[in-house]
């Protein structure tokens, strides 16, 4: 009898390539030599792993060809194909934004008017100019779009930006944001039940993997006359633990913390009179 496996695809390389094999991994999923391959297996779950570029990853897991894929929201949106977003994973975040000249001024949107527009997203912003209102003339481009203004082919671009590098060094400036992005899990919509358990399995583990990102375990010393206001500081995923120390008058306190307010929690704790407070970083976590 054949065993039912999971088929995925990710890109064969880029941005999300290396990521896309790192959460995979540490969701225990080791893959067969990667290496210059554009299909694998896995010996620890039943996964078949497809490396394709990304701008076709939406279009294979409509077809069915590949179950899921982990791709950009950008392209997904692009792509504009019938899918459906399981998971965001939080890595490849990136946005889509307009960009002008530096010495020119932006008087908001409407300021794109009649205006010649580079990108290589001709659906995405074609939709944004038209909720604005906005009649302007896209020029699509696969690659290197921030040069068209130097080139006198646009008068504007819409490209991804992350640090705004790549911006500052051809001369222009980000002005407006159409789309915030990240990379997403997607499925197809026509699934049978063996294939529904597998995808249970790999998002719970992936769930697992991103708690464990987002946490960090703590240990510290408090003197017991101050362990209420300590404990109240220290909410984890229930309750502290407490266990007294050799030394009397003090206790151990172990808890977790979530990265957005590590830092607040941790200055709050060392004036409530915490010491020795150490920070663990968590592998996996389980609730």
């Amino acid at each position: 009898m054949t065993e039912t496996k999971l088929k995925i695809a990710i890109q064969k390389s880029g941005r999300l390539y290396e990521d896309s094999v790192r959460l995979l991994n540490e969701c225990g999923i080791e893959l067969r030599n990667v290496k210059d391959r554009l299909k694998t297996e896995s010996d620890t779950f039943p996964l078949e792993v497809f490396f394709l570029r990304d701008d076709d990853i939406p279009q294979y897991v409509e077809d069915g060809v590949a179950d899921i894929g982990i791709v950009g929201e950008n392209v997904l949106l692009e792509k504009n194909k019938q899918v459906d977003v399981v998971e965001q994973l939080g890595f490849g975040k990136c946005r889509l934004s307009i960009a002008i000249p530096r010495n020119q001024g932006y008087a908001g949107v409407a300021s794109l008017q009649g205006k010649r527009i580079a990108t290589s997203y001709p659906f995405l912003v074609s939709e944004y100019l038209r909720r604005n209102g906005v009649e302007a003339e896209i020029h699509e481009i696969s690659g290197s779009v921030e040069i068209a203004p130097g080139i006198g082919l646009a008068d504007v671009v819409a490209d991804l930006v992350s640090s705004g590098s790549t911006l500052f060094m051809n001369g222009l400036k980000e002005v407006d944001t159409i789309l915030q992005s990240q990379s997403v899990l997607i499925r197809n919509r026509q699934f049978n039940g063996e294939k529904l358990q597998l995808l249970d399995k790999l998002r719970f583990r992936i769930s697992a993997v991103r708690k464990s990102k987002r946490n960090k375990y703590v240990l510290l010393n408090a003197p017991n006359d101050k362990l209420s206001e300590i404990i109240a500081l220290l909410p984890g995923m229930k309750s502290p633990t407490v266990l007294p120390l050799a030394e009397s008058g003090w206790s151990s306190v172990h808890s977790v913390l979530n990265e957005d307010t590590f830092w607040d929690r941790i200055e709050a704790l060392k004036a409530a009179g915490a010491q020795g407070i150490l920070v663990v970083p968590i592998e996996k976590m389980i609730l």
